[in-house]
């Protein structure tokens, strides 16, 4: 039986504001090229369809154009609500849906019933187990304690009830949605992927999926074989700069007669390169060795002394994708700011402005900058001709020329 593993979709979601949505369905055309191609018998889902519980519209709209379409190919689908899906909302109709070959997995209550699918070698039992919030199965589960690997657990025990009630030979395969090590290693996790620790512990061991032939898992970015038949797709999109260095694609996995697996990389299309660019300004707006980046996303920290003036239009007239600015080193005197109120010595607005902008930048404004600056700040005051220090100065200076 041929699988084609993939998860972490995140219908819906956008990418430092630029939306996604042309390039999550540029994905599923791939993927349904790679179903006729590539011959394949099952499409494995493991979780985050969407990227919030209530998605919006037009995400909704591709995820129900994608499920027909898969329906209509030549393979089943079996897929599984992940920690940003609303298990509900993902599961509705899902009976209804089963009798087109797309099964959803999203109820907990139904942990242990598999999937049964059959090739010529005999039957395939494919368990999906929707995401398992500890706190949410503690209770109705009778959990020891609340914790990933205790809930995992239970569900893994109700799935090995279910496969010793098989004939023998029956092949198995898991969708799970955690955050799994194997190896005593815990796997890198990316900036995009949601935080699901309960009191501090996320971890899920592999051992838990023990004697299972293959177990297809989501909630990671990063594609990863914790084992030969453990291992993550990752998402078939980068969905933060830390993923700029991944591959993105699916998993290709032959299941043998006897539940061997041979599994091969298919990669997705990337519908723009990412790249995390760091000089300074002039360095990046010169360098040759840039030039291949024109079209990224881009992610630039500069590393110049003092911080230049519009950077990011700057840096946009040769890399019109950039997205992020940041600074290699916090701004000369940052950590002294605000030393004068903790001596005791009472600044004006106008002192204070122009410290944090000679802080921020690392140098003293121009005189027609502070001019402005000046301006700006009296006109904030109560009273609109001078900000009070100055007018209370003003008061023991007749010639100050300051009206009272």
């Amino acid at each position: 039986m041929r699988l084609l593993h993939t998860s972490d979709w995140h219908l819906g979601r956008s990418f430092h504001r630029e939306g996604m949505l042309e390039h999550q369905a540029a994905f599923v055309d791939h993927l349904l090229e790679v179903v006729a191609s590539e011959e394949v018998d099952v499409v494995l889902v493991a979780g985050d369809v969407y990227d919030r519980a209530l998605p919006p519209v037009d995400a909704v709209r591709l995820a129900d154009e994608s499920l027909a379409r898969l329906a209509a190919s030549r393979a089943r689908v079996v897929l599984t609500s992940g920690n940003h899906d609303s298990a509900q909302r993902l599961g509705f109709s899902s009976r209804l849906i089963d009798a087109a070959g797309v099964h959803i997995r999203a109820d907990v209550s139904a942990v242990g019933v598999p999937v049964l699918l059959e090739d010529e070698h005999g039957p395939v039992a494919v368990h999906g187990l929707p995401y398992l919030d500890p706190h949410t199965v503690a209770d109705a589960w009778g959990l020891p304690v609340r914790s990933h690997e205790s809930a995992m657990a239970e569900a893994m025990r109700r799935v090995r009830a279910d496969l010793a009630a098989r004939p023998a030979g029956t092949r198995s395969v898991v969708l799970a949605h955690a955050f799994v090590a194997a190896g005593g290693t815990a796997p890198e996790a990316s900036d995009s992927e949601r935080d699901i620790s309960v009191g501090g512990v996320s971890l899920v061991p592999g051992s838990v999926f023990d004697g299972v032939d293959y177990v297809a898992l989501g909630h990671l970015h990063g594609r990863r074989a914790l084992t030969e038949r453990l291992r993550y797709s990752g998402s078939p999109l980068a969905y933060s700069f830390s993923e700029a260095e991944h591959r993105k694609g699916s998993w290709l996995v032959d299941l043998d007669a006897a539940g061997g697996v041979d599994a091969t990389w298919v990669d997705a299309p990337v519908p723009r390169p990412l790249a995390r660019l760091r000089g300074s300004l002039e360095e990046l707006l010169a360098d040759p060795r840039h030039a291949v980046h024109e079209g990224s996303w881009v992610e630039a920290t500069l590393t110049d002394a003092s911080r230049p003036l519009q950077a990011m239009e700057q840096l946009r007239r040769r890399f019109p994708h950039a997205l992020l600015l940041s600074f290699a080193t916090p701004p000369p005197g940052l950590a002294v700011l605000g030393d004068g109120a903790a001596r005791g010595t009472r600044r004006t607005d106008r002192e204070l402005a122009t410290e944090f902008l000679t802080t921020m930048r690392g140098t003293d404004p121009a005189d027609a900058e502070l001019a402005l600056l000046h301006d700006a700040v009296d006109a904030c005051c109560e009273d609109t001709d001078v900000d009070t220090l100055l007018r209370a100065g003003a008061e023991t200076d007749p010639g100050s020329g300051v009206g009272r």
